[in-house]
């Protein structure tokens, strides 16, 4: 694991270069690309083409849909104990969402006009589930509780079984979420099938969901003819740290997002040279013993770096700067700096606050921004899944009040049938 300081002489060009990293891969584009032009062509022939290849499996049409009884089987399979967590987290994670939920807009202005703006629902949206080891049903949660929550209609899922393997908890998540339609098939083909329909699989209005960069691609290529969340990279997590702080347990949320996958990256930004050197050996001690010791070992290699700053003000810079996807504020006073930060996609505060807790039972949603978009974007939430109109109602009078600087506007921007529109009705023409 990488360390650095910001007392070095070229701490500016390590820094640059821990937030270049990029997983892109050049000839992803193309590939997907073509998936999509035999998905829009071919319908269910080309997804099962793809997902028979890909995934290993011997799929017809018949096979695409997962069946209510298929569900029911998988369901009744888990131990209760697992089956209790889901549901916990369900609940918690309905109860936050419904908190967002927007009030509709409505008042009369001293003219006589009535301006409203009116939330609703989409009809449709489809949700993309990782599958084999990157199976996840805290995704199905994350992403199917507050569309339904928002009140969407139809909410489909397509979800890779690989070797033709499912995860069952995925199937109850979806089930415990309010999924509609559950499909067996992932990549870029399934990302296609939810956008442009298929003779099996109606399109949707928008595709929410992690995936590799096949899906991550498909999804931005897609967009336009359906919204998406996202395009997002790999996770990432800021630990910021002082000496109240322990080493082991900071060693532990590192890895936690390190064990994601190679491209995963761990940072930890402290003021205490003696914590920072602390953690490093704790790091490798964790890793003796991680299952996942191969993932989280290359992640921390490659992108991992524990920085240390003159004092905190120089961090909250830095922080701001990564804008990252978690943030651990694991300090003596978290709320003191929280105030200060301006860009992270979801904080966690306190010894006693894990990134992880987030991932599952804590209530906000684990969908989040990444690759320093925390500058600009948020993690998903209903308003993902709604949509805003805004409606006009003039009361007599009202028009001649506020038309003629309509006309006037209309007139200075050469557009004639616009200022006749409404000139027209004062009687102007």
């Amino acid at each position: 694991m990488k360390f650095l300081s910001t007392a070095q002489p070229h701490f500016a060009a390590q820094f640059n270069a821990l937030l270049a990293r990029s997983a892109d891969e050049p000839q992803v584009g193309a590939q997907v690309r073509e998936i999509i032009a035999q998905v829009r062509e071919r319908g269910d022939a080309a997804v099962l083409d793809y997902t028979n290849r890909f995934d290993r499996v011997a799929m017809t049409a018949a096979d695409l849909r997962i069946t209510a009884d298929e569900i029911s089987v998988a369901t009744a399979e888990i131990p209760h104990a697992l089956r209790d967590a889901l549901a916990l987290a369900a609940a918690r994670i309905e109860r936050f969402h419904r908190a967002q939920l927007p009030q509709d807009i409505k008042f009369t202005d001293e003219t006589g006009a009535t301006l409203g703006m009116r939330w609703g629902a989409l009809d449709a949206v489809g949700i993309y589930v990782p599958g084999g080891k990157a199976s996840y049903p805290s995704s199905v949660l994350m992403n199917a509780i507050p569309a339904k929550v928002a009140g969407v209609g139809r909410i489909a899922c397509c979800v890779p079984a690989p070797d033709g393997v499912l995860n069952p908890l995925v199937l109850a998540a979806a089930k415990m979420a309010g999924v509609s339609e559950i499909y067996r098939i992932g990549g870029a083909q399934a990302v296609a099938a939810m956008a442009y329909g298929t003779e099996q699989i109606a399109k949707v209005d928008r595709i929410t969901g992690p995936g590799n960069a096949y899906v991550a691609e498909a999804k931005r290529q897609v967009f336009g003819q359906v919204g998406i969340d996202s395009i997002a990279g790999p996770s990432e997590v800021l630990i910021l740290a002082d000496d109240s702080a322990n080493p082991a347990h900071l060693a532990l949320d590192l890895l936690a997002q390190a064990e994601h996958d190679e491209e995963a990256q761990a940072l930890l930004i402290t003021t205490s040279g003696a914590l920072a050197a602390s953690v490093l050996d704790a790091v490798k001690t964790a890793l003796e013993t991680l299952p996942r010791a191969a993932i989280a070992g290359e992640s921390i290699r490659r992108h991992g770096a524990v920085i240390l700053v003159h004092d905190w003000d120089e961090a909250v810079v830095l922080a701001n700067r990564i804008a990252p996807e978690h943030l651990q504020l694991m300090l003596a006073e978290p709320e003191r700096m929280f105030a200060k930060i301006r860009h992270a996609g979801a904080v966690f505060m306190g010894q006693d606050c894990p990134e992880a807790i987030g991932d599952y039972v804590a209530g906000p949603n684990h969908v989040l921004p990444t690759s320093g978009t925390a500058r600009f974007s948020s993690g998903l939430s209903v308003y993902d899944f709604m949509k805003r109109t805004t409606w006009v109602k003039l009361a007599a009078g009202t028009l001649e009040a506020i038309g003629p600087a309509a006309v006037a506007l209309a007139a200075a921007e050469n557009l004639g049938a616009h200022a006749a529109s409404v000139a027209v009705r004062l009687g102007k023409t």
